[in-house]
């Protein structure tokens, strides 16, 4: 007889859930991969980071072997991260209705169609973590920070966490404020250059790479629109600081414009367009228009805890570690299973301040 498969299993539902495709993610793919350090075996996961090292080794006299050298200093943080659990109801209704994209006489049994509905849901849900993922990795780069609001119902409101990876007292460390707006009238290529420059610096003065420019779409609109710098970039000039040469990315709404030269930093520069639906039902920006942001890739990581639960057909608790964890449940005075999908994510920086971030570089 063929093995069957156990889908009231959560290590089955989880095996299942490893073969979802998953969403596309600029920000979390790009800045803040997850490695076999940040899935988490408790509630808590631990932050650290710690600043970059610019200074050098000294000369040693013949009357001595070695000069010590002292470890570099650490913050290192304890945080709970807010849950993430969406979940779907499945009916009798829904056996019996015809699924999205079958046939108007299908032939499936109510089996198979239980099986479908279950994946396409866990496929759906699986979306909407990773959107919320997204939203809470540009959220730590432009605010050093992030809120996570939680939620009893779709209305009402529970706690609210508040995660910072900045000290008080230099809560500036990571922001820039632009003294010229890049669509002022004649606006120069040199003036947004040093502009961009000094972000470089702030975060190379720290002993960190600099090398990805981000640009919301009116900052990337604007930089474009100076004549100086697109005589600056053609390659007749004599005098070429780059090419810009736009490639379509594997993320939606992101564009690779390509590299230039801002005073010595190479830097790729890439334009964000990407959106999401908020609580009210209206689009909103990952990353907003008017910005710009200098940083490098892999600045962050993205980390789980475990998510803890009773499994069906279990009294005891039972914990679960990795990125997702499903849940099967039964209701069946309803005749309804629910599936659920959790994830306990925290986004947060590998080094102090990796990111510097101008909330304005147009007006």
């Amino acid at each position: 007889m063929p093995a069957t498969i156990d889908l009231f299993d959560t290590y089955t539902l989880m095996a299942i859930n490893e073969e979802v495709t998953p969403r596309p993610s600029f920000f979390k793919d790009r800045y803040f991969p997850t490695g076999e350090g940040d899935i988490f075996r408790s509630d808590k996961v631990l932050t650290e980071y710690r600043k970059g090292d610019r200074k050098m080794a000294a000369f040693v006299s013949d009357r001595v072997s070695d000069i010590p050298m002292d470890r570099r200093g650490y913050a290192i943080h304890e945080y709970e991260p807010a849950r993430i659990a969406p979940s779907r109801m499945l009916t009798l209704d829904d056996l019996r209705k015809r699924g999205f994209g079958e046939a108007i006489y299908a032939v499936s049994s109510q089996a198979e169609r239980a099986a479908r509905l279950l994946r396409d849901d866990m496929s759906d849900m699986e979306r909407r973590i990773a959107a919320r993922e997204e939203w809470m990795c540009a959220q730590v780069m432009q605010n050093n920070a992030c809120t996570m609001q939680t939620y009893i119902d779709d209305d009402t409101q529970g706690e609210t966490q508040y995660v910072q990876f900045y000290d008080l007292t230099s809560d500036h460390a990571h922001t820039i404020s632009s003294s010229n707006y890049w669509d002022a009238a004649g606006i120069t290529f040199m003036t947004v250059r040093s502009e961009v420059r000094a972000m470089c610096r702030k975060l190379t003065s720290r002993g960190l790479p600099a090398t990805d420019l981000v640009l919301g779409v009116s900052a990337a609109d604007a930089l474009l629109a100076i004549d100086e710098f697109r005589e600056l970039i053609d390659k007749n000039s004599g005098f070429a600081v780059g090419s810009i040469n736009e490639q379509l990315s594997a993320y939606d709404g992101v564009t690779f414009e390509g590299i230039i030269n801002f005073g010595g930093h190479r830097l790729n520069v890439i334009t964000v367009d990407e959106e999401y639906i908020d609580n009210s039902n209206v689009a909103q920006k990952f990353f907003p228009a008017k910005a710009a942001m200098v940083t490098a890739p892999g600045c962050g990581h993205l980390m789980y805890g475990q998510i803890t639960q009773i499994d069906y057909g279990s009294t005891d608790f039972t914990s679960y570690f990795g990125k997702r964890v499903p849940k099967l449940e039964v209701d069946q005075g309803k005749d309804q299973r629910k599936l659920r999908l959790a994830a306990r994510p925290l986004a947060a920086p590998k080094n102090y301040s990796p990111f510097i971030y101008a909330s304005q570089a147009v007006s």
